[in-house]
């Protein structure tokens, strides 16, 4: 009896696994194969070069690569376009989505497509790497994204979302695109464990995408760092922003955000390690800011934000904010450059400490005057500074310095 059913099995599994699995070679018509394939089909392609016109798969489906095919597109248009829901596209190599002005062309573009996965693929020279219009619950996995052209004008997104919802980003590798991630109209997502790095404008972008997580990401050599704007309640946990250098560049650009939490992260060697403007209750707690030009860029339409427990290590400046007042609250940092005094040993500096330096506002309105950073005289400002604030706030002090580095 149990032969018999297993030998049933055996005839049930070989009538309906073959049919929907689909082996091609190079010298067949993928385009055609798509169009004929049933809902459900695994596509397998075998190693080579497919030259295509724009793939369009509007059925769910897998197409997968085996030895990395390359799907090569005409340099003119898209190379996969999907408009269908379940969709898999995984081990393929593909290049040359075509540069164009009017049309946002990608090497991988989901339309209104849901639960699909896009995952272990090579994307190289396209204009767009990975792109979702309106799309929902998909993933973007363990990609490589590379191109390599020279303006922005003629450089896409890596991976771009528009007006999408629930989609997990994870294990990436972004090169050489304008942005390397690119967010406008965005909720509920999830950006993990990414590299983006030597990108023309900003590692990373976004607009308007509330309640989003961008954690353990590493964002360096970007033209411009990130940018995050009009958005709120966003989390951004255990990234690195580094070596974000230039004249308007940054670790963190945060403009008109509110309800945010910045913690854990590591900002070292940018021009700005963290800019604030038009926010309000953010959180930066537990972060570390080394070498950079400035740690914090805190302007005047900043408020009600907390920054309490972060490290300040050798930045050119710590704090430099344009406002004579101070409506945020600075409490239990640790700063390189305190030199007060612990009496009861309980790790808390027994004097306050204004991080807000006098020779950081005259820089910041005469950057020439930089040339005079390690001079005595510059010493002898930021010390009357301190003890009589002219042109620096008075009220924005640290009450309880940390007298050694926080472990975190």
């Amino acid at each position: 009896m149990k032969n018999l059913i297993y030998i049933l099995l055996l005839i049930i599994s070989s009538n309906i696994h073959p049919q929907n699995r689909i082996i091609v070679s190079p010298s067949d018509n993928i385009e055609k194969i798509l169009e004929t394939a049933t809902a459900g089909s695994t596509i397998i392609l075998k190693p080579g070069i497919y030259r295509v016109n724009n793939l369009k798969i509007d059925k769910s489906l897998s197409l997968i690569g085996e030895n990395y095919p390359t799907i090569q597109g005409n340099k003119k248009d898209e190379v996969i376009t999907i408009s269908a829901d379940d969709v898999s596209v995984k081990g393929l190599k593909i290049t040359d989505a075509g540069i164009s002005y009017r049309q946002e062309n990608a090497a991988i573009k989901l339309v209104e497509s849901s639960d699909c996965v896009i995952k272990n693929n090579i994307l190289e020279n396209n204009f767009f790497g990975i792109y979702l219009a309106k799309s929902y619950n998909c993933v973007i996995k363990n990609n490589h994204i590379q191109a390599s052209n020279k303006t922005e004008t003629s450089s896409g997104n890596g991976i771009h979302l528009w007006y999408s919802k629930g989609i997990t980003i994870e294990g990436n590798t972004i090169i050489g695109h304008r942005d390397g991630i690119y967010f406008e109209f965005v909720m509920h997502s999830l950006v993990r464990n990414n590299q983006s790095k030597n990108n023309l404008r900003y590692g990373l972008h976004f607009m308007f995408s509330d309640s989003c997580s961008y954690i353990n990401n590493t964002f360096e050599s970007n033209g411009a760092g990130v940018a995050v704007m009009y958005t709120k309640n966003v989390t951004m946990k255990q990234n690195k922003f580094i070596n974000n250098w230039g004249a308007a560049s940054f670790g963190v650009l945060l403009k008109d955000l509110t309800d945010c939490l910045i913690e854990k992260n590591h900002f070292e060697k940018n021009t700005n390690g963290l800019y604030l403007e038009g926010c309000s209750r953010i959180t930066v707690r537990m972060n570390n800011f080394i070498s950079n030009g400035w740690g914090i860029k805190l302007m005047a339409n900043s408020m009600n934000n907390y920054f309490y427990e972060n490290n300040f290590v050798t930045n050119s400046f710590d704090i430099l904010t344009n406002s004579r007042n101070n409506f945020n609250d600075f409490s239990g940092n640790y700063w390189s450059r305190y030199n007060g005094y612990d009496l009861d040993k309980d790790g808390i500096g027994d004097v306050g400490y204004r991080p807000v330096k006098m020779f950081s506002v005259i820089v910041e309105r005469q950057q020439e005057s930089m040339i005079l950073i390690n001079s005595l005289f510059i010493e002898l400002l930021n010390l009357t500074e301190s003890i009589i604030p002219s042109l620096t706030p008075v009220n924005l002090i640290d009450n309880k310095p940390r007298m050694r580095e926080i472990k975190f």
